[in-house]
């Protein structure tokens, strides 16, 4: 696919746009260019070679492939992405002054349902964010010295990860990624690096603060460090290895605190980040100032919650009030 499409003139200007201007991950670009492949596809057939006639492409043209599409039972998001992908790509022939109109412009799919996200209550977030020391103080199961300072780490850390992702509303990703230059424990904040590359300031609590200070010391305790340069671009979070931790791993770590909370071991480390968005709001946050903590781009992706606020106060009423 990359060898076929790399040779089309337009799809390479399109991707060097991608990558040099736009700041793309290679994530965001690798969903573009399957997109755009199986467009190619679908339109001119696998057997077209490059360089492809963009110009012959129109409203109808555009409407028949999104019907095909639907056809393939794909999902709605699914489905809308894709749109989203080859609408970019005809603006950006636009902006070359290689097209007059974005044959993808005013499409639309179908809508996606509207799943309210999955919040924990603040006494399920307690016994959570309480799990790692409980399942620590019980463990037996250690032999030697090295192992049982591996499991004492592995506690705090997990703890620090915890007590941060409810503290900060960050994406996972954005924790693993993150390094000792990013941390200001003595103003209590982090830097975090999300979606697009952007920066923002995350304020952290104090139990948040206690816990992240706490889980680098223990680490250099277990991995020593030499070097200014290199202390600052060590990862905060690593493995039992001293490995930068993956995203992966906490998902997986998560579960069983999950468990010794007793709660739904399905939930996913974003629940901390629902949850996070939906306390603030209940104890009277303004939307805005969610939307600038959690990152969102538009204000928008941050109004879910309100109505997740609403679910919540609904639910209250329906159980407590005598004539509900």
């Amino acid at each position: 696919m990359k060898d076929r499409l790399g040779s089309d003139p337009a799809i390479r200007q399109f991707r060097r746009y991608l990558d040099t201007e736009v700041n793309a991950s290679v994530h965001t670009v690798s969903g573009y260019m399957q997109d755009l492949s199986q467009f190619v596809d679908l339109l001119w057939g696998s057997a077209a070679k490059p360089p492809f006639p963009w110009n012959s492409v129109d409203r109808l043209s555009a409407r028949g492939v999104l019907v095909a599409l639907q056809k393939q039972g794909l999902a709605a998001t699914s489905l809308q992405r894709k749109l989203s992908s080859l609408r970019a790509f005809f603006r950006h022939r636009i902006r070359e002054e290689k097209a007059t109109e974005n044959p993808f412009s005013g499409l639309s799919g179908p809508r996606k349902a509207r799943k309210l996200p999955h919040v924990l209550s603040v006494p399920e977030t307690a016994r959570l964010l309480d799990a790692p020391r409980k399942m620590a103080a019980r463990s037996d199961r250690v032999a030697t010295p090295r192992q049982k300072a591996e499991a004492a780490y592995a506690a705090v850390r997990d703890t620090a990860i915890l007590e941060v992702l409810y503290s900060t509303g960050a994406r996972i990703s954005e924790l693993t990624n993150l390094q000792d230059s990013s941390v200001d424990l003595l103003s209590g904040v982090i830097v975090v690096r999300g979606k697009g590359r952007k920066e923002r300031l995350c304020p952290l609590g104090h139990p948040a603060s206690q816990a992240i200070r706490s889980a680098m010391e223990a680490r250099d305790a277990l991995f020593p460090v030499r070097g200014r340069l290199a202390l600052a671009q060590r990862p905060v979070i690593v493995n039992v290895k001293g490995g930068r931790l993956t995203p992966r791993s906490v998902e997986r770590n998560l579960k069983k605190y999950l468990v010794e909370a007793g709660l739904n071991p399905a939930l996913s480390p974003h629940a901390l980040r629902h949850s996070f968005a939906t306390h603030l709001l209940d104890a009277g946050a303004d939307l805005r100032s969610v939307q600038e903590l959690l990152g969102h781009a538009s204000l928008s992706t941050t109004q879910i919650y309100t109505h997740v606020t609403v679910e919540r106060m609904r639910k209250v009423y329906d159980d407590a009030h005598p004539r509900a």
